[in-house]
């Protein structure tokens, strides 16, 4: 499954759940080493929304077929001193931008999220400087089948 889309920014305010220690030891199991804390925002249409919102019936946001599907994670949610941590579900990928180098990934998706045509990816480096892109350039995200 190939996803494409344009970089764009986010919110700013992912690093403060990407650096929780919970979370990191779950995104080390998926990715094999720990996440850096950040998601890169790749916004999808067309084709590519349609094979997203299959992740989102996947991750149990959406209703429909998800018969034929890449493998998903969980990722468990936790509480922390009277705050809610919600949990995701991940998908393992890599990411290239124009034809370059890939880079291993996973696209993250989170249980609370109105991202409903923004896939959210994690990586063990900082993505706009390894691929390196920009707001607005294409990257493609191939998912592994299980």
């Amino acid at each position: 499954m190939r996803i494409s889309g344009a970089v764009s920014s986010g919110l700013g305010r992912a690093h403060v759940f990407m650096s929780q220690s919970h979370y990191q030891s779950q995104f080390k199991r998926v990715l094999g080493v720990g996440a850096w804390p950040g998601t890169l925002n790749v916004d999808v249409e067309g084709d590519s929304a349609d094979l997203f919102r299959k992740l989102r019936v996947i991750a149990g946001l959406e209703e429909g077929d998800s018969s034929e599907s890449p493998e998903p994670h969980r990722i468990d949610g936790f509480e922390r001193d009277g705050k809610s941590f919600g949990g995701a579900t991940a998908f393992v990928a890599r990411i290239s931008r124009n034809g370059g180098p890939w880079e291993e990934c996973a696209v993250l998706i989170p249980d609370l999220t109105r991202h409903t045509s923004t896939a959210e990816v994690i990586s063990g480096a900082f993505l706009r400087e390894v691929l390196p892109c920009s707001d607005g350039d294409r990257v493609h995200i191939e998912l592994n089948r299980s």
